[in-house]
């Protein structure tokens, strides 16, 4: 191949160029791309979230903390923390089942499956939200079975529950799925041709190698089911104290113009947020090897 250039060159009268890296750039270029990130970080990520808590404490660190401390907003507060542990290991059963389905076994239809994990990602959550409406509503074959028999979907708990389940299920299949992949079958055949059943397979073998890109995923669907506002909206009827979690009622409150609830509201989603980005960070840092596969896919 050398020779060939070397050819090529002698032909051309051309002069040889020296070769350098794709990443080796002039300082100035550099610094211009610096610049230009830290600027769209800090004007679309750090100003909003440094006017967020400024709002909150506007009044000071009293009215903050008094607003917080009313029965609407330990309800909603309550709310979202119970729905996401509701949602969280839904999901993660969910994932596991599938990742394992479609990583393990041969079958047809198994592009489609993978298709319809990714549907969430399409679809907009308040259509997501009108689906289950119109499924489980009151005014459906189904929807009003159960409501007659006292156990109401839409305008109720179990309507949050589903329409977050819904937005947040392919986060931790997607994490799994390229894991999974990866490692291959021959730990699990090896393991099956020792004698191990189905179930000490799974325990031993491929939950100990998918652990962290579990936990990631994990992190992730935990970090989506608190924000979550399109679907759980459609679905929850806004009913103040019983169906409205924090995003809605960080809305509602916002609409009454009671800003410093409404900031002091959003400051504390957004420090669940932060802590659970902080998590996630740690353990990319701390187990990047796990987790390598995933950024190859």
């Amino acid at each position: 191949m050398s020779d060939m250039i070397t050819d090529t060159i002698a032909q051309t009268g051309a002069r040889p160029r020296k070769f350098r890296a794709a990443t080796a750039e002039s300082t100035p270029v550099r610094l211009a791309l610096t610049l230009l990130a830290l600027a769209g970080v800090g004007v679309l990520v750090v100003a909003p979230l440094a006017t967020v808590f400024a709002e909150a404490l506007a009044q000071g660190w009293a009215a903050a903390i008094t607003s917080l401390g009313n029965h609407d907003a330990q309800s909603a507060i309550r709310l979202t923390l119970w729905v996401t542990a509701i949602a969280l290991p839904l999901n993660a059963a969910f994932g596991i089942a599938a990742a394992w389905l479609i990583t393990k076994f041969d079958f047809r239809g198994k592009a489609l499956l993978i298709t319809l994990i990714d549907l969430p990602f399409s679809v907009s959550p308040v259509v997501a939200g009108l689906c289950i409406v119109l499924l489980f509503g009151a005014n459906s074959l189904v929807g009003g079975w159960l409501v007659a028999h006292g156990f109401p979907i839409v305008f109720a708990i179990p309507g949050i529950v589903l329409a977050t389940v819904f937005v947040t299920f392919p986060f931790v299949a997607r994490e799994l799925i390229p894991v999974m992949i990866e490692q291959g079958r021959a730990e699990e055949e090896a393991a099956l041709t020792l004698g191990a059943s189905g179930w000490r397979v799974f325990w031993t073998v491929t939950l100990p190698n998918i652990r962290w890109a579990l936990l990631y995923g994990a992190l992730l669907c935990t970090a989506r089911a608190m924000g979550e506002f399109g679907a759980v909206a459609v679905v929850s009827g806004k009913i103040r104290g019983q169906t409205a979690t924090m995003p809605i009622t960080i809305e509602m409150l916002y609409n009454e113009y009671l800003s410093v609830a409404a900031f002091s509201m959003a400051a504390a989603l957004t420090a669940l947020a932060l802590v659970t980005l902080i998590l996630k960070t740690t353990l990319e840092l701390r187990h990047a090897g796990q987790l390598a596969a995933n950024r190859r896919h």
